[in-house]
């Protein structure tokens, strides 16, 4: 068998590694197998290299990606922005006063609809026009403040 497939079959072993951990140390190890594949391909094809050429080749590849394309992608992956939805996507949102609202009940309007509201606090009204902020949501009532 060529010198390539044996880089491959490697190359798809550090692969399932890979994902086994979730590390990303293995897939830059896998594509250093894969660049010296090619090495391997090109050594085949009649290219005058041999498997000095492989293993240089496939560990440049991977210690640049090791040292380069890692902490990088490692920053991405663990510095993702949190994402609201629903109702929380409301806490902190701006609201305007439609129907008086004080600790009973009202109304406001919230990201384009109409929505019941009632004081956040025990003493607390806002008149109609007031603009407000959604510190909480009970069900379907907004908590302004």
């Amino acid at each position: 068998m060529d010198a390539w497939i044996w880089w491959l079959v490697a190359g798809v072993a550090l692969a399932v590694v890979e994902i086994l951990t979730l590390d990303l140390v293995f897939v830059m190890l896998s594509a250093g197998t894969v660049a010296a594949a090619g090495i391997a391909g090109l050594d085949a094809a009649g290219a005058p290299l041999g498997f000095g050429a492989q293993l240089v080749g496939g560990l440049a590849v991977a210690v640049l990606g090791l040292v380069l394309l890692r902490p990088v992608a490692l920053r991405h992956l663990r510095d993702t922005p949190e994402l609201r939805t629903g109702t929380a996507a409301l806490i902190g949102a701006d609201a305007l006063v439609t129907d008086r609202v004080d600790r009973l009940g009202g109304r406001v309007k919230l990201a384009g609809e109409i929505w019941s509201a009632r004081s956040y606090h025990p003493d607390g009204v806002f008149e109609q026009g007031t603009a407000v902020s959604v510190l909480w949501i009970d069900g379907a009532t907004a908590l302004v403040g």
